[in-house]
């Protein structure tokens, strides 16, 4: 049986990391991307190696889509060369960053950052390796609790997280004679480095986290990591153009 590949971007930490150990440890291959930290990419290829898995690392900023043209034939050649195959099977637009700024004081260029990176972006990769995802591929786009409930400081955010799930239904209705499948996964607070670990490190943030959650605990990332391997699974293929929120029934 063919192996699948999975391209996940930002799988050098956090929620990247996990979902690529997930899906490896399910028998897929993983062709990740980073930005700055190859020393940590490196360290996540050599662990899905140990599982037995294959994988490879490559460079890009999801917020240069001028870029992707590049980063298009780069990836059309690994596929090729390291993993004799000219096409790919999911899809995970994961890379992204964080910014708390209150709505009065976020400036033009911080929202200009967090549109690139956040929903131009993904919007533009996607279409760039469109041609290279298998009819009856998959597609997940991570979103963030943080366009169901609001919290102040992540207006700008939570804005381009709320444009990726309506681009994720409007993907799955145009993308269904493919038979590829489009859904949004929604963290809640998970404790990584993210946002300057927030979450992780501030015990105040955290134990907010904590109380207004069902399951009384933040997030770790292989809760998402868990989530995502499952939405991937075989047995979830009719679960289509739907937001599907891992936060441990945070604010409900």
């Amino acid at each position: 049986m063919t192996r699948k590949i999975a391209l996940i971007t930002g799988a050098s930490r956090g929620l990247g990391k996990s979902a690529a150990l997930h899906l490896a440890a399910q028998g897929v291959d993983i062709i990740g991307t980073f930005n700055s930290q190859e020393a940590e990419a490196q360290a996540v290829v050599a662990q899905i190696e140990q599982l037995g898995g294959r994988a490879t690392m490559l460079q890009l900023n999801v917020g240069r889509s001028e870029s992707f043209g590049d980063f298009g034939a780069r990836f059309s050649a690994i596929l090729k060369d390291q993993f004799g195959r000219e096409r790919f099977d999911f899809l995970i637009n994961n890379g992204g960053i964080g910014l708390h700024a209150d709505f009065v004081d976020t400036t033009p260029e911080q929202f200009d950052l967090l549109l690139n990176i956040h929903f131009k972006g993904p919007f533009f990769l996607t279409q760039q390796l469109l041609p290279q995802l298998n009819d009856g591929g998959r597609i997940i786009n991570i979103s963030s609790g943080l366009a169901r409930f609001a919290l102040p400081g992540m207006s700008a955010y939570a804005a381009m997280k709320g444009a990726m799930e309506v681009l994720t239904r409007y993907l799955a209705k145009e993308l269904g004679a493919r038979g590829i499948v489009v859904n949004t996964l929604a963290p809640g607070a998970i404790a990584t480095d993210f946002s300057g670990g927030m979450v992780r490190d501030n015990a105040e943030v955290n134990r907010f986290v904590a109380a207004n959650t069902a399951l009384g605990r933040a997030g770790e990332a292989d809760d998402i990591g868990g989530a995502l391997a499952m939405l991937l699974a075989p047995g979830s293929g009719w679960i289509n153009g739907q937001r599907i929120e891992a936060s441990g029934g945070m604010f409900i």
